[in-house]
């Protein structure tokens, strides 16, 4: 256990660091200090027993501004690739509201069909059920109905030729 009475200075060439990280040192470990004649600070330090390992020195910092504009330009880059993706995005949308818009369409033109289909269904029932009332009626209603048949078989084949077109 020898104790030395160290500056800064010598402290910090033997331990291979800077004066402030040697002064930083013996402040942490509560070395004891005292003043020497000229004025300088010494320290009471067992060299031995001070375990110091430096840390690996870090090289001089960006510039705050460089590092800054570095961070401005991912960030521009950040904005361009999102930019991209919701052009992309938007024309899926637009490709599907135009598939909507035609599917709508054409529901409509179904539900209209379908509408007039219903309509022509009740009237052709109408006719059925005039024929077999006009049959039950006797043989004056025969001749008629036969008419109306016929008006009947000819209504089917238009509305067959018109639902083909």
């Amino acid at each position: 256990m020898s104790v030395a009475l160290l500056t800064y200075a010598d402290l910090s060439a033997r331990l291979n660091i800077s004066r402030e990280a040697a002064r930083s040192l013996a402040r942490r470990h509560r070395l004891p200090r005292s003043r020497s004649d000229d004025g300088k600070a010494l320290v009471s330090v067992d060299v031995s027993e001070l375990r110091y390992v430096p840390r690996p020195r870090i090289g001089r910092r960006a510039d705050p501004i460089t590092a800054a504009m570095a961070k401005i330009e991912a960030f521009k880059a950040e904005v361009a690739r999102l930019e991209a993706v919701a052009t992309g995005y938007r024309a899926d949308f637009e490709r599907e509201r135009e598939r909507a818009d035609r599917l709508a369409v054409e529901l409509m033109q179904a539900a209209a069909e379908t509408r007039a289909a219903n309509a022509w269904v009740a009237r052709l029932e109408d006719e059925v059920a005039a024929l077999r009332t006009g049959r039950r009626a006797g043989g004056a209603g025969a001749g008629q109905a036969a008419l109306r048949l016929g008006h009947l078989a000819a209504a089917i084949v238009g509305a067959d030729r018109a639902a083909r077109r």
